[in-house]
C-alpha cells in the first residue's frame, strides 16, 4: 500500500513497525512526555518499636531509607507514615525531617520560625487528649529538590520534651502481651520523579 497524506494532514499506509529502529530517541520527544515519571521507588518498614525520652533529636532506626537520583533535576517524593504512642495524655513530641548527603545532614519540610516554639513537620503538645491505649497515625508527604545523583539517606528524628515521660513508635504507652494490646508498623516511602 503506497503512502499518502489527504487534505487534512493524515497520513496512512505506514505498516506496524514502518520507522526504522533508532529514529525517535528521547531527545526527540516532548520534554512533557517524561515530566512526571517515576524513575524508581525506595521504602523503608519498621515492624519493631522504638522509644525515647530525651529532648536530645534522635533518628529513629529502621526508617532511613536510601536513594540515589538518576539526575541532579529528578525530584524526590518522601510519604511518610508513623503510628506514635505516648506514656501519658500530656506528653508531647516533635518530629523532624533531614536530608544527608556524604554525611552532612539538612533539615527539610519544617515550619517557620516563630518565637521560642519547637519546629518540625509534626508536633504535638498534650497528645492531642487521647488516651495511652491508642496510637496517632501521622501521615506526611514532601516533595525534595536535592539536587544531586550521590546518594541520599532520608532520617526523621524526634524527641519528647516533658521529663519522665516516654514516646513510642508502633506501640501505644500502656503495653501488654496479651492479644488486646496492639503493635503497628511504620514506614518512609522515596519516589524519584523525572523533572
Amino acid at each position: 500500500m503506497a503512502i499518502a497524506i489527504n487534505g487534512s494532514g493524515t497520513v496512512t499506509g505506514i505498516s506496524v513497525g514502518g520507522l526504522p529502529d533508532g529514529c525517535v530517541d528521547t531527545d526527540t520527544l516532548a520534554t512533557s512526555v517524561i515530566r512526571g515519571t517515576i524513575l524508581q521507588v525506595v521504602e523503608a518498614v519498621k515492624t519493631d518499636t522504638a522509644t525515647t525520652s530525651t529532648s536530645t533529636y534522635g533518628a529513629i532506626s529502621g526508617l532511613q531509607p536510601q536513594i540515589t537520583p538518576t539526575s541532579t533535576s529528578s525530584k524526590v517524593m518522601i510519604f511518610i507514615n508513623l503510628k506514635w504512642g505516648f506514656s501519658n495524655e500530656n506528653n508531647d513530641v516533635n518530629f523532624k525531617l533531614f536530608r544527608s548527603i556524604g554525611g552532612t545532614e539538612t533539615e527539610i519540610f519544617s515550619a517557620a520560625a516563630s518565637n521560642s516554639n519547637s519546629l518540625g513537620f509534626y508536633g504535638s503538645q498534650d497528645a492531642l487528649g487521647k488516651g495511652v491505649h491508642v496510637m496517632m497515625a501521622i501521615s506526611s508527604q514532601y516533595l525534595d529538590s536535592p539536587s544531586t545523583t550521590s546518594q541520599i539517606t532520608y532520617l526523621i528524628k524526634w524527641q519528647i520534651q516533658r521529663g519522665g515521660s516516654y514516646n513510642y513508635i508502633n506501640r501505644p504507652g500502656l503495653d501488654d502481651t496479651s492479644s488486646d494490646y496492639h503493635r503497628a508498623s511504620s514506614s518512609v516511602t522515596l519516589m524519584e520523579v523525572a523533572s
